[in-house]
């Protein structure tokens, strides 16, 4: 529990939900259904954000309204998750951006416009976002080529939040594009990172020349 102030200044509401929640046992479904059963509710979520934990920010993210995400709300956003340990930080700003960030045209005009904003977290978003949109092989995005080469450029010069990011797009283009396949293995190569990640069983290592190997054969297979 956090300490008595910031129960004091929670209201009635936010404190009857915040009881609801335990670090220890409450998991992202838990967290799930109590935001089915609010569904929007905007000042609900900031009061919820106000307690500068991990959970309870991740059930406000659910039931924020999008419509309210204007440039200072979503910098200061930014700037409570960045206050964040590196694991809870990188889920946050992930979790925004799917549940948020991603469901609003004018919001993903702003994403798009993140490239090189002064946040790694905002750039983050924006290589994720372009690496999500070739999730299910679609290919025809007029900036590959531009993405490749700012990959190629500035990968290893980025921080690690935004390589991750960075990495996974240029993964995503080589797993369905096999024009680009040779191209974005030696961005792996040239680079070496991840190459020594160790990973769980079954799971696909970050590694590009392995994840476009492993990746691209799942779609042919799929053929």
């Amino acid at each position: 529990m956090f300490n008595t102030i910031k129960q004091m200044n929670l209201s009635s509401k936010a404190y009857n939900i915040y009881n609801q929640i335990d670090n220890e046992s409450t998991k992202l479904g838990d967290l799930r259904k109590i935001a089915k059963e609010i569904k929007k509710d905007h000042e609900l979520a900031m009061d919820l954000w106000s307690t500068e934990e991990f959970l309870p920010r991740q059930l406000a993210i659910l039931i924020m309204d999008k419509k309210c995400l204007n440039e200072e709300v979503i910098d200061q956003l930014d700037n409570d998750i960045k206050k964040h340990g590196y694991e809870e930080r990188i889920h946050l700003i992930d979790w925004l951006m799917a549940n948020q960030l991603s469901k609003d045209k004018k919001l993903i005009t702003r994403i798009q416009s993140w490239q090189e904003h002064s946040s790694p977290l905002l750039r983050r978003v924006f290589w994720y976002y372009q690496a999500r949109l070739r999730w299910m092989g679609n290919t025809n995005h007029s900036n590959t080529e531009e993405l490749l080469t700012v990959i190629e450029t500035n990968l290893l010069n980025e921080e690690p939040e935004v390589q991750w990011a960075m990495n996974y797009t240029a993964g995503q283009i080589g797993k369905w594009q096999e024009k680009y396949r040779n191209r974005c293995i030696a961005i792996g190569k040239n680079t070496g990172l991840y190459k020594d990640e160790v990973v769980p069983k079954n799971c696909t290592p970050s590694y590009l020349p392995e994840f476009i190997r492993i990746e691209s054969e799942k779609v042919a297979n799929q053929k």
